[in-house]
């Protein structure tokens, strides 16, 4: 037995823990994405919708960093800290400049291929933790570096429909991935990860 294969154990001891004590966040900041997400996909595009489109982006972040600081010992923690900043940063320039269509759509791209890797990485970091549930955040940022490449292949036309199907899309894709991440970090069983 190598002397990492202990402090593995233990890092995957307090991840469990950590994701047991905080599951109801991460449902919850599921939940919110898929609701936002839902929202992105059905409305309309105007100058109101881009403005709303910037919001999503805003509050999306901050709850993805009150949760990412509540389970600050999950592997990925960097990566996902990086992907609520992200966010946040994502949603303010898309509110000081909502109408700037190829600017917004040239952001999105960014946004889409940094929290796709961030999403890939943070998986990787539960897989190597051997925690549960790390294929949908997998999924999740491959379906982001999907949608960066469908807008990059489809400008500038893509600028005109790109923002609502897409944000609706990576915001369900995220949503479902902490969903199914808090579902099992629920059914833990608590004295295995004290």
């Amino acid at each position: 037995m190598s002397t990492n294969e202990p402090k593995a154990d233990q890092r995957e001891n307090s991840v469990m823990a950590s994701v047991h004590r905080h599951w109801q966040f991460c449902l919850a900041e599921g939940a919110v994405l898929i609701v936002l997400g839902l929202a992105a996909l059905v409305t309309p595009r105007t100058l109101a919708v881009d403005i709303l489109f910037g919001w999503l982006f805003v509050i999306s972040g901050i709850t993805g960093l009150i949760t990412t600081l509540l389970v600050r010992a999950a592997p990925g923690f960097k990566w996902s800290l990086l992907s609520a900043c992200l966010g946040i940063l994502t949603g303010m320039l898309l509110l000081m400049s909502p109408r700037a269509v190829l600017s917004v759509t040239l952001i999105l791209i960014v946004f889409f291929v940094i929290e796709g890797v961030a999403s890939i990485m943070y998986a990787l970091g539960h897989k190597r933790g051997c925690f549960g549930q790390w294929q949908g955040m997998m999924i999740s940022g491959i379906i982001d570096l999907t949608l960066a490449a469908a807008i990059i292949v489809g400008l500038p036309g893509s600028a005109q429909w790109a923002l609502g199907l897409l944000v609706g899309i990576n915001l369900i894709s995220g949503g479902v991935a902490l969903v199914a991440m808090a579902l099992h970090g629920r059914t833990l069983d608590s004295g295995a990860t004290a």
